[in-house]
């Protein structure tokens, strides 16, 4: 299914086109960039742990690879938007709530450390991300059970 408009030329070609199971190849990108999300989502919480019991709180500061999948997931979201309305002002909602969630996740880092109690976890971030990735499951992988799901229905 090609997009009915086409805004960013080759982009809009490329990941407007189907790939595996009739899906746009964008919703695939989506769905490995929200699951890069939860990895860099990781390595920025350890991040964190280390840079407190080192240097205390002024010395936690954003992981850059956590950054970027946050940044990357945002304007793919606005860019999947182009191409299929509903999904990607569905994306784009869940994206963006995700990615506030965890600008305020990361103060609540800070202020534990600067009231020396331990880390807790993102959980915010986490539940957050988790919707995105099953929302993005649901419209990238859909089509593996959509035999038996028509069947039941």
């Amino acid at each position: 299914m090609q997009p009915d408009v086409i805004l960013f030329g080759p982009l809009d070609t490329v990941f407007g086109s189907e790939g595996p199971g009739g899906v746009l190849l964008i919703e695939y990108v989506l769905l490995v960039l929200v699951l890069a999300n939860f990895g860099t989502r990781l390595l920025a919480h350890r991040r964190h742990e280390s840079q407190y019991e080192e240097g205390g709180a002024e010395a936690i500061t954003r992981h850059p690879a956590h950054v970027a999948t946050n940044v990357l997931l945002v304007v793919t979201a606005f860019f999947y938007m182009t191409i299929a309305a509903h999904g990607g002002m569905v994306m784009s909602v869940l994206v963006l709530g995700a990615v506030i969630t965890d600008f305020f996740e990361f103060e609540s880092r800070k202020v534990e450390a600067r009231r020396d109690i331990p880390l807790e976890r993102p959980n915010g971030a986490i539940v957050a991300v988790l919707v995105v990735a099953m929302y993005a499951s649901y419209q990238a992988l859909f089509w593996v059970i959509k035999g038996p799901w028509s069947s039941v229905i």
